[in-house]
């Protein structure tokens, strides 16, 4: 690979990290001050969770259509439309503060936020060779570590600030702005890509294409490859279970056992991220060094987050800063396993020409879990305590860690096809 061709990849990297990183911020946002709201406008706590739980149904349901799509238009006007529409979703939430109005909001905004990820992962599949794709999907994945971070060390200030309407302002104005920074650069960037693609007689872009059409001959799946899909798609729901369940309910969990206020609470939220940009590197320096093999990769993780789970569960109440550590550690885990599951195997089916396509298959099923997760950890919270929670946790993981070695030998031989 020339040193020009090195530096485009790298500034496409770069573009769709930030894209990531804008994403997130426009999303996990209700999230990080829900305790907020639901102290602050006299929401119940499952009322305000059923926020969260419509909008990972919409985006869960749109992750179909934007993959779909993805495979068949361009992908950048995908991400462009998905970055307008969350940035004015966010605006209205701030001002029209009443239950019912932001539940519409939400949803919207999370089939806005679908439009991203299947056609990031069609741009650069079709730019980036097999390794540079695979590192790419970490530093990617950093964008929404960094936007997770962000998020939660702004909400507490802006609380103290203006009150939690100020958060939504601020990251409805970044997502605007960057929406037109977006389309400008994607575009120059890949005039840029196409002529030095061009130039070199790439075979890659050709058997995968980027403007949109297929050029496989083929788009179905046989049956085998159905069932093992269909193993996947079952373990990717137990990831998006823990990684978004833990994530969205953590800072309450702290707060209601240790007694601690929101902006506290909220803070410890940073602890999240910070793991999972750690556990997204172990896991990609694992699969690509050592076992070479995603499915064992992933059940290796699972592992280790429901080893986790249960040091939680022995000891309940023992330390808030242990706890917080240990619920850190499950979700960095099912980060790793969706950065694996999620982000590595689509590129795997351009055989069928169908990336986009199962990439917004796969990502769906994160949010299924995500939907379950965020609304029945509420109730079970709210009826049974947060120890029969913890328990589940567990539980959800050794499920993980059973479906992903059942199929792993059945997913070596697909990929030696």
């Amino acid at each position: 690979m020339s040193d020009r061709s090195l530096k485009l990849s790298k500034i496409l990297v770069l573009l769709c990290t930030a894209c990531y990183f804008v994403s997130y911020i426009t999303r996990i946002n209700y999230g990080a001050v829900l305790l907020e709201i639901v102290k602050t406008e006299g929401i119940s706590k499952v009322a305000a969770s059923m926020v969260v739980t419509g909008s990972f149904i919409t985006y869960g349901t749109g992750q179909l259509i934007s993959g779909w799509l993805g495979d068949r238009i361009k992908p950048e006007r995908l991400i462009f439309a998905g970055l307008l529409v969350t940035g004015s979703m966010n605006t209205l939430v701030p001002i029209f503060a009443k239950p019912g109005l932001i539940l519409i909001f939400w949803c919207i905004n999370g089939m806005a936020q679908a439009f991203m990820w299947p056609p990031l992962v069609k741009i650069m599949s079709s730019y980036l060779d097999n390794e540079q794709y695979k590192k790419a999907c970490v530093r990617v994945t950093w964008g929404s570590s960094a936007g997770t971070i962000a998020v939660y060390l702004f909400a507490p200030v802006c609380i103290m600030w203006r009150g939690w309407r100020s958060l939504f302002f601020i990251c409805a104005g970044t997502a605007i702005c960057f929406a037109f920074v977006w389309m400008k650069g994607i575009t120059i960037l890949k005039n840029k890509l196409d002529k030095h693609i061009s130039q070199h007689a790439n075979l890659q872009k050709q058997s995968l294409g980027t403007d949109g059409t297929l050029n496989k001959q083929t788009s179905t799946f046989e049956k085998g490859t159905v069932l093992l899909l269909a193993i996947i798609m079952l373990a990717i729901i137990m990831q998006g279970t823990l990684r978004d369940g833990i994530t969205t309910w953590m800072p309450s969990y702290v707060s209601e056992t240790y007694q601690l206020n929101s902006s506290v609470s909220i803070l410890s939220g940073v602890l999240l991220p910070i793991f999972a940009m750690i556990c997204l590197e172990l896991t990609s320096i694992l699969n690509r060094k050592f076992i070479r093999n995603e499915l064992i990769c992933a059940g290796v993780m699972f592992m280790a987050g429901c080893s986790s789970a249960l040091l939680l569960a022995f000891m309940p109440s023992y330390s808030a800063t242990l706890s917080v550590l240990l619920a850190a550690l499950i979700a960095g885990c099912m980060h790793g396993v969706n950065v694996i599951l999620v982000c590595m195997l689509p590129p795997y089916f351009k055989r069928n020409g169908n990336v986009s396509t199962v990439s917004g298959l796969l990502n769906s099923c994160t949010y299924v879990g995500s939907a379950l997760s965020t609304y029945g950890i509420a109730w079970v919270a709210q009826s049974r305590g947060w120890m029969i929670v913890i328990w589940i946790w567990a539980a959800v993981a050794l499920t993980g860690t059973v479906l992903c070695l059942s199929c792993a030998k059945r997913w070596k031989q697909f990929v030696l096809r």
